[in-house]
């Protein structure tokens, strides 16, 4: 019986129990807890059971009742919001584990863009970098100052947070900067943020959404981010951070295919060099 129920606590480490809802997720957490007191039992703690994995199992333990205790805080339309940027970072994952080839768009100055076109999906754009700073500065700047980004970077002429939900999600609003010649017109955006770190590794999705406190906007039109992720990387350098970001937008309105992928795509590029430039330029006394 203990095998067995040792089994299914370790169950909640994994992601499949963070889309649990209602007395499932009670259930199971209360099972946690009891797990956790009984771990005070030398006949418990056998000699399978290492330091490390103690830890590690207690741990996850921590992380779940702390995301129970703000879920019982959050209303349906905050809820609904976390459900979307989990499932925004699930729907990015499926598409990095996928094994079809990727084709070249831009590589320059050891920056890849690469991408592939997926069933019900579209093109998906995919870049990857290296920049020369810490996790934790990037995590910074394209998160926690997330509302400051217009400031250094050309292709957002303002952004806003119209929510925050606990530390790991947002509801922003975004207005697209101006292109080369004006070609692809006013866009803005209303996006689900959310922020997720596993082990050494820090998600950063988003994905469209609706807002009651941003509807349509008269001289816009809504474009809808269909996923975006972001994934900081640590390397051997703690000053040096791998940068992947995986991208999938729809523009909306009369644009040609080939030049709202031109766009997409030298856009990821552009960003890119102007978050070097910030990241080069902004102070941050903290390291990963």
């Amino acid at each position: 019986m203990l095998p067995a129920t040792f089994k299914l606590c370790c169950g909640i480490s994994h992601q499949h129990f963070r889309n649990m809802t209602g007395l499932k997720r009670t259930a199971v957490a209360a099972l946690a807890q009891e797990l956790r007191r009984l771990k005070v039992k030398e006949n418990f703690l056998t000699s399978n059971w290492d330091a490390l994995t103690q830890n590690k199992l207690l741990s996850a333990f921590k992380v779940e009742e702390a995301s129970l205790e703000l879920n019982k805080a959050l209303n349906t339309e905050e809820l609904s919001y976390v459900q979307q940027g989990e499932e925004a970072l699930q729907k990015a994952l499926r598409i990095l584990k996928q094994d079809t080839e990727w084709t070249t768009e831009i590589k320059t100055n050891g920056d890849n863009v690469v991408s592939k076109i997926l069933p019900g999906t579209g093109k998906v754009f995919k870049l990857e970098a290296v920049l020369d700073a810490t996790m934790e500065h990037v995590y910074n700047e394209l998160y926690e100052k997330v509302d400051q980004m217009n400031l250094w970077n050309p292709s957002v002429k303002h952004i806003h947070v119209l929510q925050k939900i606990g530390g790991e999600t947002m509801v922003t609003y975004e207005i697209m900067g101006d292109t080369a010649g004006n070609i692809i017109g006013q866009r803005d955006f209303v996006s689900v943020r959310h922020c997720w770190k596993e082990g050494s590794l820090c998600y950063l999705t988003g994905i469209a959404t609706e807002s009651k406190l941003m509807p349509p906007q008269k001289g816009f039109v809504r474009a809808e981010t269909g996923i975006s992720c972001i994934i900081l990387h640590p390397t051997d350098n703690k000053n040096k951070t791998r940068f992947t970001w995986l991208l999938n937008m729809d523009l909306k309105g009369w644009l040609p295919k080939s030049l709202i992928n031109q766009a997409l795509s030298q856009a990821q590029v552009d960003f890119t060099e102007h978050l070097r430039q910030q990241l080069s330029t902004s102070s941050l006394s903290v390291s990963c």
